[in-house]
């Protein structure tokens, strides 16, 4: 997500900051030289686009100014739409599993079809979740996921969902990007 939010929220505080520095220089300083009013705008304007300029070009300014709730709705709207959008749910069991990695965010959503949610349930991903996650922070994500794709499997064998002898792949296992 762009989270513009996050960018007028920046503008808004290092404006604000900015402003409340020059009135305070003005009520406490004995300066000769008062800024004037068009020194004061200015000044504000560019501590507000120093705000929003830090918020777009790093990462973690983002993610600070952005706020962990809404990056939490925005991923897993994101894993809704492309659970949809990628027709996780176009298998006959209803057995599909996508797997949803928001590196912006750093978050990490398993998200099972119905076939497999009556079985398994969402804490029993945690697990799956925290492979990825340790992965990433070790620098192996590759590994990661190979993993957590063998965890998967693991656990829906556990809860009985079992390969068929007339299954066929009904999805397919490429992975996906996107900048959304």
């Amino acid at each position: 997500d762009a989270y513009e939010r996050a960018l007028w929220r920046a503008g808004l505080l290092f404006g604000t900051l900015a402003l409340a520095a020059f009135l305070l220089m003005h009520r406490f300083s004995r300066m000769w030289l008062a800024p004037e009013l068009a020194e004061v705008a200015a000044g504000t304007l560019l501590a507000a686009l120093i705000g929003v300029l830090l918020v777009y070009y790093i990462p973690a300014v983002r993610r600070f100014f952005a706020g962990q709730e809404l990056m939490r709705r925005r991923v897993a709207q994101r894993a809704a739409e492309a659970f949809l959008a990628e027709e996780v749910f176009n298998t006959r069991s209803r057995t599909g599993i996508l797997i949803l990695l928001s590196l912006l965010e750093r978050k990490v959503i398993v998200l099972g079809d119905s076939g497999i949610n009556t079985k398994v349930q969402p804490s029993e991903c945690e697990g799956i979740v925290k492979t990825i996650v340790d992965g990433m922070h070790a620098g192996k994500p590759a590994d990661a996921l190979v993993e957590a794709i063998r965890q998967c499997g693991q656990l829906l064998k556990k809860e009985g969902v079992t390969i068929k002898p007339t299954d066929t792949n009904e999805l397919s296992n490429r992975m996906r990007t996107s900048d959304r």
